[in-house]
């Protein structure tokens, strides 16, 4: 990807968890300030691991980067703590919302604002923003996140992390267990995010079809590696992935194992 202004680049790295699990097999990738980056792939392919290992929540995990190097704005960020990374503008919003269930919406919002130093009147004008951005959320603003939707919870779960002011959003799986509507909805507000505040998003997500719509460039993970990357325009319209990741084709083969290229470059990794 060739742009002036990166703001994160992922460049070989090697995941293990409990010094055991080899996850990640040498994986690279740059994020452009500015831009939606969407990380592509099946159940247990490495999404969840490599946001992670970019905000640093792997230790929570056992587990560790032992290999290559993480940069934000050309900064090694590996050994860094998450408030670190929190403190640095990089925010993640983990997989399946993890919201508050005891607190109100807006309380929820509140606690995305707790690093901040920059005065209540700004973190009030912050707050007024995401509920021009979620009105379903001003609307539900005093409920408690348990006894609202799911989408209301992934809304709740993003807008929290804008509070913090954030530079970059890691969003994992926004798509999960919601109604196509809704997904659609979440979709158009990152999109409008990104193109309004100059928030920059690096998503994992299994709903292709909807990703590389909203992404502007893509990366297709498989067992740990990198299979494919490029403009998610020219990813949406590759037969491969056509085939196997939006269910168009007859084909029979069943991953990006059985395409040539693929083994072409398996090799060239090893």
């Amino acid at each position: 990807m060739t742009t002036p202004n990166i703001l994160l680049n992922v460049n070989g790295i090697e995941v293990i968890y409990n010094h055991v699990i080899l996850v990640l097999k040498g994986v690279s990738l740059q994020v452009p300030e500015g831009k939606v980056v969407a990380l592509l792939g099946g159940n247990g392919a490495g999404k969840t691991t490599t946001l992670r290992a970019v905000s640093n929540l792997l230790r929570a995990e056992r587990g560790d980067v032992t290999k290559g190097s993480i940069e934000l704005r050309g900064e090694r960020i590996e050994k860094l703590s998450t408030s670190d990374m929190v403190n640095r503008g990089v925010i993640q919003v983990m997989e399946g919302r993890h919201c508050f269930a005891h607190l109100s919406i807006e309380d929820n919002l509140m606690t995305g604002a707790y690093t901040r130093k920059d005065g209540k009147a700004a973190v009030a004008a912050t707050l007024e923003k995401v509920y021009n951005y979620f009105p379903r959320l001003k609307d539900r603003r005093t409920s408690q996140a348990a006894y609202t939707s799911g989408g209301e919870q992934q809304m709740c779960a993003i807008g929290r992390a804008l509070m913090a002011n954030p530079k970059m959003v890691l969003l994992d799986e926004p798509s999960m267990g919601l109604a196509p509507q809704i997904v659609e909805e979440v979709f158009e507000i990152v999109k409008d995010l990104n193109q309004r505040e100059k928030v920059t998003f690096l998503l994992a997500e299994q709903n292709t079809n909807i990703a590389l719509r909203y992404a502007d460039y893509g990366y297709i993970l498989e067992n740990g590696r990198i299979v494919m990357d490029g403009e998610a325009k020219a990813l949406r319209e590759n037969e491969d992935v056509k085939e196997f990741y939006l269910g168009m084709g007859g084909g029979d083969r069943k991953s990006f194992k059985d395409v040539k290229s693929y083994k072409r470059r398996k090799r060239w990794l090893a």
